[in-house]
């Protein structure tokens, strides 16, 4: 029976500050090498074969014998497939009680749904129109733009697929709901799709499945039907033209904290994740979710070896087996394609301490807080539960946010520990650095320090706080940091599932 060994997060925290020189004393160890700061040492003998543990969960087993003091990383640890019993509810508590009823300054859509910006979008059905939808939207610069200051901006959401792909099916399912989506989406006063005409993912398709009726505010042209590009560049033109004076009349109004739907992302991630800033992002969700708000976790593959903690928050048994049928989902998809679960963690992730798939999803479960699951999507599924939540998805971050997005998220927030340039848009990100170097570093990009936690022995609790008090703000229009830098217009990546013929 193999021997266990437990590394917890102190052990993290203690004695990778900096790095260690060679026998040196730390937490009663003597170090037999340097340790890079964030890295994990061995604070007694390990057999090889043992299982290693840290927030008391196996990240993985010694491949060699590892004396005490060394460093324990990729050279010395190996991988294994979970094989776990699952319980189901057993785990559920309540969100934190809120002291009163709060509210963000939103845009109030027709339907009943609420924004945090106010875009017009172009939206495309297939790459062969990217290039039209593109130059309409760079026709609406500041210029243009300054006789509507409700607009938040014209964006282009163009990508690499739409055609060479089966017409039904995972893919061609995922891509439709991106699409229903982004047409959908409150973020936006008005859409225009633009299409080619000929490929296999058509927009009459999508306009008759999901009901979508043609307006003021959404309007839908092909390049073959109207007769060229530059045609259709400038008719697109007029119809957005047309749409500003009307988008320009959205005002904000009071609007109920239950109305946000967050999107809770990592990238980048390294040692501290899993000790500052995603247990902060997931106290900032069990706020949310005590105001009846909703919080989507995703990345399927960076919840494994950690879907077992979720499955006991599941508010019952039928829940519970949806996530374990993504993960299933996601061990054959891998196995086919020849890859591994643990193909994530990345180079950048292990170099910032993080050794296995099984260590980054025990993190990066965190930013999900404490409260129950309430619902579990698929790829892009509109997220109709309030509460946490969580949506299937790759852990490619553009990929992810892509289908959180969709699924009707009107917030973002990002946490990394190596440095993100990601934004999004229609949905502004919110980025969280895990470190206090990190933030020095990059303080253009970076909104809120949660490597305080560390250096100045600020609770999780109070960075929470500050976390879900930032969610109001940006919500009510104030601009993130990735926001006021224009990111967003190249970071729409529907997932592309099957094969391309």
């Amino acid at each position: 029976m193999p021997r266990t060994v437990r590394l917890d997060p102190s052990d993290n925290v203690e004695t990778a500050v900096e790095a260690i020189a060679a026998g040196t004393q730390a937490a009663g160890v003597t170090t037999l090498q340097a340790i890079p700061s964030g890295h994990k040492l061995a604070t007694q003998d390990i057999a090889r074969g043992d299982a290693i543990r840290k927030y008391a969960q196996i990240i993985g087993y010694a491949a060699e014998d590892i004396p005490a003091g060394s460093h324990v990383h990729t050279q010395n640890v190996e991988f294994r497939n979970t094989d776990v019993a699952y319980d189901f509810a057993t785990d559920l508590r309540p969100a934190p009680a809120a002291q009163a009823s709060e509210s963000f300054m939103g845009y109030r859509r027709e339907n009943g749904s609420v924004g945090t910006r106010n875009y017009i979008a172009i939206v495309t059905s297939v790459n062969c129109s990217a290039t039209a939808a593109r130059r309409i939207a760079d026709a609406f610069g500041p210029e243009e733009l300054a006789e509507y200051p409700n607009v938040d901006g014209v964006v282009a959401f163009v990508h690499g697929t739409g055609c060479g792909m089966g017409g039904d099916g995972e893919g061609f399912e995922a891509l439709q709901r991106v699409m229903w989506g982004y047409a959908r989406h409150p973020n936006h006063a008005g859409v225009l799709m633009v299409g080619l005409g000929c490929e296999m993912n058509q927009i009459d398709w999508l306009l008759e499945a999901y009901g979508l009726k043609q307006g003021p505010l959404f309007q839908t042209m092909n390049i073959q039907n109207v007769a060229g590009l530059r045609r259709t560049v400038e008719m697109g033109i007029e119809k957005v033209r047309a749409m500003l004076p009307i988008a320009n009349t959205a005002q904000r109004t009071p609007c109920p904290v239950s109305e946000l739907k967050v999107a809770l992302q990592c990238g980048g991630s390294d040692a501290w994740s899993g000790i500052t800033a995603n247990p902060a992002l997931g106290y900032a969700c069990d706020l949310i979710a005590a105001q009846g708000g909703t919080g989507v976790l995703a990345e399927t593959p960076e919840i494994y070896g950690a879907e077992h903690l979720l499955t006991r928050r599941a508010k019952d048994e039928a829940t519970g087996q949806r996530l374990i049928g993504l993960i299933k989902w996601w061990e054959d998809y891998t196995a086919r394609n020849r890859g591994s679960m643990d193909n994530n963690p990345s180079p950048g992730n292990k170099k910032g301490g993080l050794t296995t798939i099984l260590e980054k999803s025990l993190g990066a479960a965190a930013k999900g807080g404490t409260t129950p699951l309430n619902g579990v999507y698929k790829y892009a599924e509109p997220v109709t539960a309030q509460g946490f939540t969580f949506m299937d998805s790759p852990g490619y971050d553009p990929a992810s946010v892509t289908g959180q997005i969709a699924g009707g998220c009107n917030l973002v927030c990002f946490t990394t520990g190596r440095g993100s340039a990601f934004g999004s848009k229609p949905a502004p990100t919110i980025k969280i650095a895990t470190n206090a170097a990190l933030y020095a570093k990059m303080p253009e990009d970076m909104d809120i320090n949660a490597g305080t936690i560390l250096t100045e022995g600020v609770s999780v609790e109070e960075k929470g706080r500050e976390i879900y008090e930032m969610f109001l703000a940006v919500a009510s229009g104030q601009q993130s940091k990735s926001e006021a830098q224009g990111l967003g217009d190249y970071e729409f990546v529907p997932w592309q599932i099957g094969a391309v013929m």
